[in-house]
């Protein structure tokens, strides 16, 4: 099989490396690919929101399956495109891909079925939203309507800092046409983890637990980020737990968008907050998440392209998934002033030394060559993956190897996997 792997970030490359241990798969393509991903696979030099040039590059070369990283292509329809053409893809398509580009959508997706999340108002009018804060109070959450890149939501701990989003969201454009609206939500207490399925539009495929770290900096303190760090198995989805999120969530969320016309073909991320053992939905996304793909893809024993074709074709008969029964710890380097401004262009050193440790795989996210050289270009630079026997072995495999990889003002959280080892 020849397979196209779609985007060029951490969890790209987890895919690639991922897909590429498959018996099945002879070459695998990544458009665009990084440095890390050129190591593995042939990278194209297409960008992943160019759906033309990526669907003529399917076409001459005969892609038997073609697989989407990030949500851009996804909510720009690259699926219904690709499937009028007659090839093969594994994602949601454009009306399906709404569940992640409009929030406004899922959570009217959810009230309409009963799906437990945060009580909510969508607001296209700035005086209103602000209306809405002063009779409600603090604390508040604000989240921009349309794509964000992880970085749209803003949890206001008085009114103030509310208004504050509002204006920035609406009147100042900070995330440009995203935010011409914003959804406003009651705000939930609780621990966060990220709950994964594949599906083909009727049957689900649940995959391990896993616990991202979205604020910037130690102890969740800091401005929110694509994420800072990931682990798998997170030990506050307990298996009780794993069948109330099927049965509550992931199956009326499937069964619902079928309803509604839009049937759901891909894998589904659940952003959860467990509170009192009850998972309520802080988001959903239309694709794996980054940095939850690394440690996911890593522990992952099943060849996953079977369960890709499966759910493309419509056919995911597949039960259940096995996984090793190691854990494993990602933390993500990132830029020094990330998810502000950052300096591109830095060297980055230890790669190799890194890279050669056991039980450790370097996933690149925002890396590219520059005479000769791996630079960081992305605020996300690195997601460091380590695996041990347990979550504890893990976090030292995984912080051994963070040691190893410098460039200046490198910034990485030094507490992934701590409330693991909290429970």
């Amino acid at each position: 099989m020849k397979i196209l792997v779609v985007g060029g970030g951490g969890r790209e490359h987890a895919l690639v490396w991922k897909i590429g241990q498959s018996p099945l798969v002879d070459t695998v393509y990544c458009a665009p690919g990084n440095p890390g991903i050129a190591e593995l696979a042939e990278c194209v030099h297409i960008p992943a929101d160019d759906i033309d040039g990526l669907l003529d590059f399917a076409k001459a070369e005969q892609i038997d399956l073609t697989v989407v990283g990030p949500e851009v292509p996804l909510t720009m329809g690259i699926v219904d495109r690709f499937q009028d053409a007659g090839l093969e893809i594994f994602g949601p398509n454009q009306a399906a891909a709404q569940i992640e580009g409009s929030k406004s959508f899922s959570k009217d997706l959810m009230a309409k079925y009963d799906i437990p999340t945060a009580a909510y108002r969508t607001f296209s009018d700035r005086d209103a939203a602000v209306d809405y804060i002063e009779k409600q109070g603090a604390p508040i959450v604000v989240k921009a309507n349309g794509l964000a890149a992880g970085k749209g939501v803003v949890v206001a701990t008085t009114k103030a800092q509310a208004i504050e989003a509002v204006d920035s969201i609406m009147l100042d454009a900070v995330f440009g046409e995203a935010g011409s609206s914003v959804v406003i939500e009651e705000f939930m207490a609780g621990e966060e983890a990220s709950f994964f399925a594949f599906t083909d539009g009727t049957n689900i495929l649940p995959l391990a637990s896993s616990q991202d770290h979205k604020p910037a900096f130690d102890n969740d303190e800091g401005p929110n980020t694509g994420g800072m760090g990931a682990y798998s198995p997170a030990p506050v989805v307990t298996d009780t737990l794993t069948t109330e999120i099927v049965e509550t969530i992931v199956k009326p969320t499937i069964r619902g968008m079928a309803q509604d016309g839009c049937p759901y073909v891909g894998i589904l991320y659940v952003g959860l907050m467990i509170a009192d053992g009850k998972p309520r939905v802080v988001e959903f996304n239309a694709r794996f998440g980054d940095p939850e793909a690394q440690p996911l893809l890593v522990r992952m024993k099943s060849d996953v392209v079977p369960v890709l074709q499966a759910c493309a074709r419509g056919e995911l008969t597949i039960s259940e998934l096995e996984w090793h029964d190691k854990a494993a710890v990602c933390v993500v380097m990132a830029s020094g002033g990330y998810p502000a401004s950052y300096e591109k262009g830095l060297p980055i050193s230890g790669l190799d030394e890194a890279g050669a440790m056991e039980d450790v795989v370097v996933f690149h996210a925002g890396t590219s060559f520059q005479d000769g050289q791996v630079v960081n270009t992305g605020g996300r630079v690195l997601g460091v993956t380590g695996l041990g026997t347990t979550v504890a072995d893990a976090i030292a495999r995984a912080y051994q190897a963070v040691d190893k990889i410098s460039w200046p003002k490198v910034h990485f959280r030094t507490d992934i996997g701590k409330k693991a080892l909290n429970r």
